[in-house]
């Protein structure tokens, strides 16, 4: 009998084994895929997750698919996508990664996909907005923009704001501003196609974008050391940063 229960009780291990790898295989392949890293950093960055947790970010934290970024008052915020492409977040503003997908081998599977709650940022297009810009998307509340190999700042403007330096008010909506290349702007109203040099601007999604004259007031100016190059072409860490924390709030 003694070497009956041995054996009973080697099975149930092996079985609590194999439960375990199961459940870590399941845990992985639920683990939500990266899609980029934070290189810059001038302040405070949140990641609120998928799953309804918060992760307070650092310079080389990953953020993955399902992403809300969230900045606050004074913080700038680089991050660098598999793709090699860029955003930088303004101070306060909100973006969604809903769905950011590259692979060298793959060009069928490419997306970009965001989403621009409030506030602004600066896009520089990767190696995806070059072979597959048709599948790149940033909504924000007033139109959708897209890319034709570009660097742009857009940037969300809420009700009564006013320009830092005059004092004026600004009208609510959406304004852009095209550095290289070409974006394209479509809502409810229209769409239209705005080249580098110009300023574009919308108030709403029933009401057609249009071309402005000039800056309407749009600024965008992150600490130096954003635009600093390493050794390689990538930018340097921002000495200011803090060492990578992984902090989860439930």
């Amino acid at each position: 009998m003694k070497p009956l229960q041995k054996c009973t009780a080697t099975k149930l291990a092996g079985r609590g084994l194999v439960l375990a790898l199961l459940w870590l295989t399941a845990a992985l392949a639920l683990a939500a895929p990266v899609a980029g890293t934070v290189v810059q950093l001038s302040g405070p960055l949140m990641a609120r997750k998928a799953d309804g947790t918060a992760k307070v970010l650092s310079v080389k934290s990953e953020v993955e698919n399902g992403d809300t970024l969230v900045t606050e008052k004074t913080t700038y915020a680089l991050v660098r996508f598999i793709d090699n492409s860029e955003i930088t977040l303004r101070p306060g503003s909100t973006l969604t990664i809903e769905n950011f997908s590259f692979d060298s081998g793959k060009q069928e599977a490419d997306r970009a996909q965001f989403n621009l709650v409030k506030g602004g940022l600066r896009a520089v297009s990767g190696l995806l907005g070059k072979r597959s810009r048709e599948k790149f998307e940033l909504k924000t509340p007033a139109a959708t923009i897209g890319i034709r190999g570009t660097l742009f700042v857009a940037e969300i403007v809420g009700p009564a704001s006013k320009l830092p330096a005059a004092g004026a008010v600004r009208a609510p909506g959406l304004y852009v501003q095209v550095l290289d290349g070409m974006i394209h702007l479509s809502n409810g109203g229209g769409s239209l196609s705005f080249n580098a040099g110009q300023f574009g601007f919308t108030p709403g999604t029933t009401m057609p974008p249009i071309v402005l004259p000039q800056n309407p007031g749009m600024q965008f100016a992150p600490p130096p050391v954003f635009n600093t190059p390493a050794q390689g072409g990538k930018p340097t860490a921002d000495a200011r940063s803090p060492k990578a924390v992984d902090c989860e709030v439930r």
